[in-house]
């Protein structure tokens, strides 16, 4: 759902929005707020609106005053907005964790799958997650308003010329894509922790995934996040270890001096590593492979 909302944002706009992950924490926080005093089912639906509400006033206020300036300009205004939302968020609920609960109906359910116990929250997130991407590719493939925003993409005046509304069309968008961070923010904030820092902590990853999958491939994107997953999760479930991989002589001892022992000396720790240990370096280390092979990315559509 971060991907998605980003990678259609991208796409139109052109802009990397920063404050994507800000989008997401505040999803998380609105709901942790609101299912207090409404329950969490009305919460899961409110607080996307509330924050898709916050990101038209912020691209009709201030990103549609700075398109005419360049992507720059539009990424460092994200880029502020990012830090400005993490200092709200917290003067209004502090600086430690919430206590923002699963939903009681789902809470320590246990649902039989393959022979495997899963949790029936983290089912209702996977199917959640595929509804919304088959939605995001319906509506933005088979559908006139999927049409018309593909048009406006590639060419803003022709469609402008015949009567559509472009900079209300890049409102909408960018509306959609707040509110998708919001929901994953609202659905996953309660298995996650959530916290002041939670953006920082997948705003990174969400990057990762958009560029793995390709600038503004929607599929790209879902089978980044599945691919990316998958190997995150092998990694750290892991026990094999990078010894092998590295010549006898990597694990001895350091002897010497000069560059030959300096190099030994910086191979050495690295070699003795697990791929347990490496695990939070997988999604960066895959991104590096695919860039070197593909540089638009797997199912890359525009070039960056």
């Amino acid at each position: 759902m971060l991907s998605s909302g980003l990678t259609l944002i991208f796409s139109m706009l052109g802009v990397l929005n920063f404050a994507h992950a800000s989008f997401y924490m505040l999803g998380a926080y609105f709901a942790y707020a609101l299912s207090a005093a409404v329950g969490f089912w009305p919460a899961l639906v409110v607080a996307p609106l509330i924050v898709g509400g916050l990101g038209a006033v912020f691209e009709r206020g201030v990103l549609r005053r700075l398109r005419a300036r360049g992507a720059l300009a539009e990424l460092l205004a994200t880029f502020g907005l990012a830090y400005i939302v993490v200092e709200l968020v917290q003067l209004a609920w502090g600086r430690g964790p919430v206590d923002y609960a699963v939903p009681a109906a789902l809470d320590g359910v246990l649902i039989p799958v393959a022979g495997i116990a899963v949790p029936a929250y983290r089912l209702f997130l996977m199917g959640l997650a595929c509804t919304i991407a088959v939605l995001v590719w319906v509506a933005f493939r088979a559908t006139r308003a999927g049409l018309i925003l593909q048009a406006a993409l590639s060419q803003p005046a022709m469609t402008q010329a015949l009567g559509y509304n472009v900079p209300a069309l890049y409102t909408g968008v960018f509306v959609c894509g707040a509110a998708l961070a919001a929901l994953a923010g609202a659905a996953g904030g309660n298995v996650l922790v959530t916290e002041p820092g939670m953006a920082a902590t997948v705003g990174s990853v969400v990057f990762v995934v958009v560029v793995v999958g390709g600038l503004g491939s929607l599929g790209g994107a879902f089978v980044a996040s599945l691919l990316i997953g998958l190997l995150q999760t092998w990694a750290v479930t892991s026990d094999a270890s990078l010894a092998p991989w590295w010549p006898q002589s990597a694990m001895e001892p350091v002897g010497g001096a000069g560059v030959l022992g300096a190099l030994q000396a910086a191979i050495a720790p690295i070699a003795r590593l697990s791929v347990a240990q490496l695990a939070p370096a997988v999604p960066y280390l895959l991104m590096v492979a695919v860039l070197l092979w593909r540089p638009r990315g797997l199912f890359g559509v525009r070039e960056g």
